[in-house]
């Protein structure tokens, strides 16, 4: 029995700032099945996002015209390079974390999957470990249907492993990580096709959104397949995979597995312990990451409350400022808000307007395209549109969206004036630089309208 003052199992993006955190306060065991870093170094944020970036150069060159600019024939992805730069970022993070955990003489970590052995005990290899505070980091994982697991497949996982351009890839999923490796594997050269079982991508958005993003994937040549209620795996062999959906038959040479994520809770074996868990396997907190159990927290996407790198960091906050500060930092305190990295990119805050309204809030929405943005029509990038949800009653922003070039990085200054509780009018009545894309925001507020239901 190995006794520590702290258990972190898993080393995402709250474990690990945790475990330095702890550390200043006693012994701390990390414990970590795979690499370190969690899904964001490994195969999310770092890797997807380098491969969004190769896929943007890509595109740059096939694009000159646009611009006046003639760029000779010839260009094409090197998926092996592109996987070589991907791996150095990758690796360069993985090897910051190893370095600081062997320097720091409080924290031990330990390769291996965790086991409870009871709400306080914890068994990884050969090793038990014991503490009174446990903090559980376990991420989540690609949903995989059983009728998918006896043909090969892809997640978002493996996916990153591949050196050849797929000839055709079929994706299962029109959300957020099917797009984003839709956009990027047709610029690299393959035949992409989304198969999406509703009759929009992106379900949770409003229509303005889903609508805007079906016409870029289109206008990149991406083939998209709706209302696909019934697929069946007809033939796998060394040719690719042939798909049938409802009547039609569809054939490829990869498939990628986006439909969702699921979290690792399932390896734990919690049933030794108490602890509770939702009906989907998600652990139950309360509103600062601690579960039924006095000491014993959940933190990251295995929770639950975010599925992101931001919400699982500020899990961190969460559970540092409840342990040593004042338990001022909540969940509940946390306004949604998320992107989506296709090219133009999505920027998300708050509430949609389908949510204010079956919430039962009187709106006024402010809405502009981008195609009467002058800073994106000299980049020629003017696809998508600036949006706002405003509170008729308290001129409040609800929510938030720009789709077009830029919008990841200008949603954050909506996403700052909501977190101080300012009406829209602040930001309306605010001076930006021109020529900006932001500089259009005040002027889009000036003209609210009530939304049509």
């Amino acid at each position: 029995m190995q006794n520590f003052d702290y258990i972190i199992i898993g080393s995402g993006q709250a474990g690990i700032p945790l475990a330095f955190s702890l550390s200043k306060e006693g012994t701390v065991a990390i414990i970590e099945k795979g690499f370190l870093g969690g899904t964001c170094v490994n195969n999310g944020c770092i890797p997807t996002k380098a491969y969004v970036a190769s896929a943007r150069r890509v595109w740059d060159a096939f694009h000159g015209d646009d611009l006046g600019v003639e760029i000779p024939e010839g260009t094409k992805a090197n998926l092996k390079k592109i996987k070589e730069r991907k791996d150095e970022l990758v690796n360069e993070s993985r090897s910051n974390i190893q370095r600081a955990i062997k320097k720091n003489e409080k924290i031990t970590l330990y390769h291996g999957e965790a086991h409870f052995l009871s709400n306080y005990e914890v068994k990884v290899g050969d090793t038990i470990l014991t503490a009174k505070k446990i903090f559980i980091n376990v991420g989540a994982r690609a949903v995989v249907p059983e009728e998918y697991r006896e043909v090969p497949f892809y997640t978002n996982e493996n996916i990153l492993e591949i050196t050849d351009i797929p000839q055709h890839l079929i994706i299962i999923g029109g959300s957020y990580i099917g797009l984003e490796f839709a956009q990027i594997f047709k610029r690299f050269g393959s035949e992409v096709t989304i198969i999406e079982r509703n009759k929009q991508l992106i379900n949770r958005e409003d229509k303005t959104v889903t609508d805007v993003v079906a016409e870029i994937m289109k206008a990149e040549g991406v083939d998209v397949v709706f209302n696909a209620k019934n697929i069946t795996i007809k033939e796998n062999n060394k040719d690719g995979i042939t798909l049938k959906i409802d009547t039609k038959e569809l054939k490829g040479s990869h498939l990628l597995l986006a439909i969702g994520r699921c979290p690792n809770t399932d390896t734990l074996q919690l049933q030794n312990t108490t602890i509770k868990l939702d009906d989907k396997n998600y652990i139950k907190v309360d509103n600062y990451c601690q579960t039924n159990l006095e000491g014993i927290f959940a933190i990251g996407d295995c929770n639950g409350e975010g599925s992101f790198t931001h919400t699982s960091y500020n899990d961190f906050q969460i559970v540092e400022d409840f342990l040593f500060k004042k338990k001022q930092r909540k969940i509940s305190d946390r306004i949604t808000t998320y992107g989506l990295f296709i090219d133009p990119p999505l920027g998300r805050i708050g509430m949609t307007k389908k949510e204010a309204i079956e919430k039962g809030y009187e709106i006024l929405v402010a809405y502009r395209p981008m195609t009467k943005v002058n800073r994106a029509k000299e980049k020629a990038e003017k696809q998508g549109f600036m949006e706002a949800i405003i509170d008729a009653k308290t001129n409040l922003f609800l929510g938030a969206c720009i789709l077009g070039v830029g919008g990841d990085e200008i949603i954050n200054g909506i996403t700052n004036l909501m977190y101080a509780k300012k009406p829209y009018t602040v930001l309306r009545d605010s001076v930006h630089i021109h020529p900006t894309v932001s500089e259009l925001i005040p002027t889009m507020l000036e003209n609210l309208k009530p939304s049509v239901k």
